[in-house]
């Protein structure tokens, strides 16, 4: 594993960021035109509008949503972008619970600096689970 150079460390900071800027658009503009992003390994959003949909769905669901890098690992010609999301379920049919979920996204870059290709994971039934029953006490949305 290498180090990660100091532009695509602040590429990933500017994408967290718009993760965080309830501006799917934004999430969207990190993506080459024709870039990808597949969660879990379902059928990939392809190009920007279906990546900004993919986004605004998060961003519905967990109107205070909050990403957090937490760590990038370049791997070859791989980035590994490392994160945890935040946020309570209060978007429409919300049921009002916490969810601290990690998860990692494999991106491929483009020539034009941007994502080409990102292939998402996260625990999708500890995901679930926190819908539906929150996590434990003590959780923050701003933690300090």
């Amino acid at each position: 594993m290498a180090n990660v150079p100091d532009a695509l460390s602040d590429f990933a900071h500017r994408y967290t960021t718009a993760w965080c800027s309830q501006d799917p658009g934004a999430v969207a503009a990190h993506y080459s035109p024709s870039g990808s992003l597949s969660i879990n390994g379902g059928n990939p959003a392809i190009g920007r509008i279906a990546i900004a949909g993919v986004a605004r769905e998060f961003m519905t669901v967990f109107p205070d949503m909050q990403l957090i890098m937490d760590r990038l690992i370049a791997n070859g010609d791989r980035i590994e972008y490392h994160w945890t999301l935040l946020g309570t379920n209060r978007g429409p049919g919300g049921t009002g619970h916490r969810v601290r979920i990690s998860g990692v996204e494999e991106w491929k870059i483009g020539r034009d600096g941007l994502i080409e290709e990102s292939q998402g994971r996260y625990d999708s039934a500890l995901y679930q689970h926190q819908l539906e029953h929150g996590v434990e006490e003590g959780f923050e949305i701003n933690p300090e």
